[in-house]
């Protein structure tokens, strides 16, 4: 493949080696900081390094910044501190995703799901088996299923002589994005190339005297059919709140219940979820199935429906609006299968995309997955900015960002201000990251990355078995109120 090269990518790419329109109304607070007191007898007062700003942003002993700032016509250099250091970029590496799906699968590209048989169809009745087959599609949900058991139903079928099969093999099965993060949690559910409602079931539960009513769905707003292939056991005790037994086993502390609730727990087993749910669907339309059961090889087979996902590049859109780990897997996944001409695993499918950033770009990116989920994936703020300077201001990622509100000191939005910033943000506890493009109040576009860590603490948070360790949340709190200060304190200085 040959790389883009541009004049602002190769400007971009030499330093990167080397070392909105202003809006009338008021602004509700001071938007630059706070001077520091001159010595006796010395000049005038001076603004706050960079490195100052850092070292008053709380945090912590071990933690660490690593921030650029460059234009984006010019190259020329804003401001830095420690750039070339590599942090964990969190969900900011969902923009790296989308730029290489794009590459390699093109925006318009569409995941296909399709109901296939095996034989003819005679008296309503298909000849042979019938097989749910997967296309990778990440947004395939309980409503398109019911659009695809439709469909069977407008032409008539009723029934099949053979089996219920669900082929999931368009990409490899994942049983989670990462291991180490907990494995309740529905943000880190499997990959396939089955997918269904970003592979989570909902959990609810209700006080029924002195036991629990469960429920389990596949629910959206049009329909609701139970799961049946996953479920959920009430324990007496009070942590952990969840064990995984096994294959979409749960048990959950009766302690942690209280009256009521819900929540989405992962599934294990995507390509029987999405079968279990069809099943439903197509009953629910007059057509009886037997019992899903996954097949690794697809038969040669007659397409009976299908469902097209939306494009490529709306998904991607979409995974960056919502951060969504599975949309990014699985768009990364299917990037490295059209590159390398066959289905790879998620950790070399990531080594294949860090190597074809580096061609690329020139950077020395090292991502464990296309989500950020991983913390052991490894950026710097130089490598991200020189990345958006070669992409340049009319490129892929930036239709791709979302805006990012100006806030002050109490966190309330700052209206009108003067600077506009798109970005794409990244959270873990004790990391956080932002990356984008800032507009000055002239007009011009500052390409910007920041990035923030603490890794003694989120190792230490790992060990105590909690979704939230204690400190977290005001960790993060502190480093998105850094990004905010570098960016309404650079962004308005460079105007002019």
């Amino acid at each position: 493949m040959t790389a883009r090269v541009t004049r602002r990518g190769l400007l971009g790419g030499l330093i990167g080696t080397m070392g909105g329109t202003a809006l009338a109304g008021p602004v509700t607070t001071s938007l630059r900081p706070r001077l520091r007191p001159a010595a006796p007898g010395a000049g005038p007062p001076l603004r706050p390094t960079l490195d100052e700003v850092i070292a008053r942003a709380g945090l912590g002993p071990g933690g660490i910044a690593s921030v650029e700032i460059r234009d984006l016509e010019t190259g020329k250099l804003v401001a830095s501190a420690a750039p070339e250091t590599a942090l964990p970029p969190a969900s900011v590496t969902k923009a790296l995703t989308s730029l290489y799906a794009l590459e390699m699968l093109g925006g318009d590209h569409r995941f296909t799901t399709r109901v296939l048989a095996t034989g003819p169809v005679r008296d309503g009745v298909v000849q042979g088996d019938m097989i749910l087959a997967g296309g990778g599609d990440p947004t395939l949900s309980t409503d398109h299923l019911a659009e695809l058991a439709g469909a069977l139903a407008a032409q008539g079928i009723t029934g099949i002589t053979g089996r219920f099969l669900c082929w999931g093999g368009a990409l490899p099965h994942i049983e989670e994005i990462e291991p180490g993060q907990m494995d309740h949690l529905g943000y880190n559910p499997a990959v396939s190339g089955l997918n269904l409602n970003f592979n989570r079931v909902h959990f609810e539960w209700a006080r029924n005297g002195r036991d629990y009513e469960i429920t389990l769905d596949a629910r959206t707003a049009r329909y609701r059919p139970d799961v049946g292939m996953s479920r959920v056991r009430v324990s007496a005790r009070s942590q952990p709140v969840y064990t995984y037994e096994g294959p979409d086993d749960w048990t959950v502390a009766r302690a942690a219940l209280g009256e009521g609730g819900a929540r989405w727990l992962p599934v294990r087993r995507p390509a029987l979820y999405a079968g279990d749910v069809f099943r439903t669907l197509a009953g629910g339309q007059g057509l009886r199935l037997p019992e899903p059961a996954e097949v690794d090889t697809l038969p040669e087979a007659k397409a009976l429906a299908r469902h097209d996902s939306a494009t490529l590049r709306v998904i991607l859109g979409d995974m960056m609006k919502y951060s969504t780990n599975l949309t990014a897997e699985v768009c990364g996944l299917a990037a490295t299968r059209a590159r390398l001409d066959r289905p790879v695993g998620l950790h070399t499918s990531a080594a294949a995309m860090s190597t074809w950033l580096r061609r690329t770009y020139g950077i020395g990116a090292r991502l464990a997955d296309h989500s950020g989920l991983s913390d052991a994936s490894r950026l710097s703020a130089a490598d991200m900015v020189q990345v958006l300077m070669a992409d340049g201001a009319d490129g892929a990622v930036r239709p791709l960002l979302k805006p990012i509100a100006m806030r002050g000191a109490r966190r309330q939005r700052l209206a009108d201000h003067p600077v506009a910033v798109v970005a794409k943000t990244g959270t873990l506890n004790f990391v956080s990251a932002l990356a984008g493009i800032a507009t000055t109040p002239d007009g011009r576009d500052l390409a910007f990355a920041i990035f923030t860590a603490n890794p003694e603490r989120r190792a230490a948070g790992k060990t105590t078995g909690d979704e939230i360790p204690d400190g977290a949340r005001a960790w993060n709190r502190r480093s998105r109120a850094l990004q905010q200060q570098i960016l309404q304190r650079w962004g308005l200085t460079q105007a002019g």
